[in-house]
């Protein structure tokens, strides 16, 4: 697979907590560089990276990260702020308690007031496969596709691990044609990258893509 492929699937992310705005205009500069679909920062930094950068990168902001339990009020509110601020991209994370218990419209209603909230703007729905059995990622494909949700993402990136093959591939099978998957968390090589694009996703969550690029000189 050509590197330029993969980049271009590529949302460069950066949220940590000690992430300063430099480091986050460094990201942008990578982004519009080596033309990835996006970068995926702190809602605190969306205004600020608009200003900077214009229309030369998607932003993509995260909404109820990364636990998730804030009040669906507060995600609508987020949400809302970071479109206002700049974002053109929104990654919600579920409610995974209320899953857990059984509360599968509450889910699913928390994710329809965030995707209407989004002004047909990219939704993806972080669902955090390491915390879900198998049967709770199936019943969360189901969600996802008759909330209107753009994509199911699997991970924070924050909690027990990442993205796996075996889970994209029971993505795949089990979501519907308008929703796309997004793995995230721990794709460390080109290797990985491809894998996970051949098992069905359509993005990459990822800090480390641009990276080994630049150590390599690809470009």
């Amino acid at each position: 697979m050509d590197i330029s492929e993969i980049l271009n699937h590529c949302d460069h992310t950066l949220l940590k907590q000690d992430a300063t705005f430099e480091q986050i205009r460094g990201i942008a500069d990578d982004a519009i560089r080596y033309n990835t679909a996006s970068i995926c920062i702190p809602p605190c930094y969306v205004k600020r990276v608009r200003e900077y950068a214009g229309d030369r990168v998607r932003i993509c902001t995260v909404i109820g990260f990364p636990n998730g339990n804030a009040t669906s009020a507060v995600k609508v509110f987020e949400t809302e702020d970071a479109i206002s601020n700049g974002a053109d991209e929104i990654d919600m994370v579920i409610n995974i308690g209320e899953l857990k218990a059984g509360n599968y419209d509450y889910v699913a209603d928390e994710i329809r007031m965030v995707k209407e909230a989004c002004g047909g703007r990219i939704l993806k729905v972080i669902v955090e496969t390491c915390l879900l059995t198998d049967d709770e990622k199936i019943r969360m494909c189901d969600i996802v596709t008759a909330s209107g949700a753009d994509y199911i993402k699997t991970s924070t990136g924050f909690s027990t691990s990442g993205a796996t093959f075996d889970d994209v591939k029971l993505f795949a099978d089990h979501i519907g044609p308008n929703v796309k998957i997004k793995a995230a968390g721990g794709i460390g090589s080109i290797s990985d990258a491809e894998r996970f694009m051949e098992l069905g996703a359509d993005r990459l969550g990822t800090s480390r893509i641009v990276k080994i690029v630049k150590d390599q000189h690809y470009n």
